[in-house]
């Protein structure tokens, strides 16, 4: 095999390779954390606003005292402390013991992305349905798309997911003798848009799942990061039948130790286990037990208020700095909560083309075509708010209105040129 190239290989690999494609994020990645580029593309939480100094004590007490058995393999379950400060969690959004929220139910995962990778395993074959909002979050897109899954997009407007549009997907994949395996949704504060699904709209949506035997793998990473007043309740905390609950600490506390979970009912959470299992063995216990601790011994609830006011600031930058400087023809939502805003750009540009051009005037975004499975979203983009400081926002939205601006020039230039003739 020596002197072999990567195309070398091609015929050797498993069928459901051959549908994996690098995230556009992570593609952006080695650019965008260049100091001279504004990078509204990633989704990292502010960690620096943590108390790093308290956090780092408690890192060194927790290895002074538990440090034999956070060094060792655990439960591939999680630990049943960490799975009971979840449930605590869990029940200040509404999902409580009421609703059938159980320690005994909860299986942590590594980050909310094993829990979507998990839960695919479980129920999807190759060429199965997976309904998605459109736009969808990226990573749940690379996991769909691995397991060779064919994803149906349901739009979304400024009120979240369309409840009639879901009527009419589920009647032609009906007719088309297709029953798709599940929904998956990010109802609150949506990873891309920010939008927030409406408290009339969630029960319509669940009346329409329900009423077509539809599971729903509700994802919320964001819920707790609301701006304006108490967000609705999670769709888990109305309904517990048929409905898949994921959570995480990325966003809350530190996306580094990758703790996330899943709220599954019995049966279906043994198989999560085992496919846990399967795959790592087990949740790293480190981890495990620093979140255990954060929660159990620092004022966490505190530290996501400081995180909201925090974002919220931002967000009031970001969208000061869009109404200031973009060009008319541009559009954008207002999210009430988390980590994004999402762009329409004026009629006729390509958010993908543009991406080359934005970094050499040193910004970087997300083009929208990473949120659709079937390369649609041309001529949108997703920008982050909660990572660059204000001043750093208004520069970059600055910078990117220009190249816009230019790019809008340049389409308006070519579409008002007099065609070509053979006397020319």
């Amino acid at each position: 095999m020596s002197g072999t190239t990567l195309d070398d290989y091609t015929d050797r690999y498993a069928q459901r390779v051959h549908g994996m494609a690098q995230s556009e994020i992570r593609a952006l990645f080695s650019v965008a954390s260049r100091p001279e580029v504004v990078s509204l593309a990633g989704g990292n939480p502010y960690t620096a606003a943590l108390p790093l100094g308290d956090v780092g004590e408690m890192f060194a007490e927790m290895l002074a005292t538990d440090g034999a058995k956070a060094l060792l393999y655990g439960p591939g379950q999680g630990d049943v402390a960490l799975r009971e400060a979840i449930c605590m969690v869990m029940a200040d959004s509404g999902i409580d013991l009421s609703s059938g929220a159980s320690p005994d139910d909860v299986v942590v995962t590594v980050g909310a992305q094993q829990a979507l990778d998990l839960l695919t395993r479980v129920f999807c074959d190759p060429g199965d349905v997976v309904i998605a909002e459109g736009p969808t979050y990226v990573g749940a897109l690379g996991v769909f798309q691995a397991a060779q899954c064919q994803v149906v997009h349901v739009p979304v407007d400024d009120e979240g997911l369309i409840p009639e549009a879901l009527e009419e997907t589920l009647a032609v994949l009906a007719k088309a003798g297709k029953r798709p395996k599940f929904l998956y949704t990010v109802p609150t504060y949506q990873n891309p848009t920010g939008v927030t699904l409406t408290e009339a709209r969630r029960e319509r949506v669940l009346d329409i799942c329900e009423a077509a035997d539809l599971l729903v793998v509700e994802d919320d990473p964001y819920g707790a990061l609301g701006f304006e007043g108490q967000p609705p309740r999670p769709l888990r905390a109305r309904r517990r039948s048929g409905i898949f609950y994921v959570g995480t600490f990325s966003k809350t506390f530190a996306a580094g130790l990758r703790v996330g979970w899943v709220l599954a009912p019995p049966a279906v959470r043994d198989k999560i286990v085992l496919a846990t299992e399967a795959a790592i063995l087990c949740p790293s216990a480190l981890a495990q037990g620093a979140v255990v601790r954060y929660l159990t011994a620092m004022p966490w609830r505190e530290q996501v208020k400081t995180f909201r006011e925090l974002y919220a600031s931002r967000r009031d930058a970001l969208l000061s700095a869009l109404t200031d400087y973009m060009p008319a023809g541009m559009r954008w939502t207002k999210p009430g909560g988390g980590l994004f805003v999402w762009a329409e750009l004026p009629e006729g540009l390509d958010s993908k083309a543009m991406l080359p051009r934005a970094l050499q005037q040193r910004v970087a975004y997300v083009p929208g075509t990473g949120f659709y499975a079937d390369g649609s979203g041309r001529g949108q983009m997703r920008l982050n708010f909660s990572f660059p400081p204000a001043d750093r926002i208004r520069e970059g939205v600055r910078r990117l209105a220009d190249v816009i601006s230019e790019q809008s020039a340049l389409s308006q230039t070519f579409e008002g040129a007099a065609p070509r003739t053979d006397d020319a």
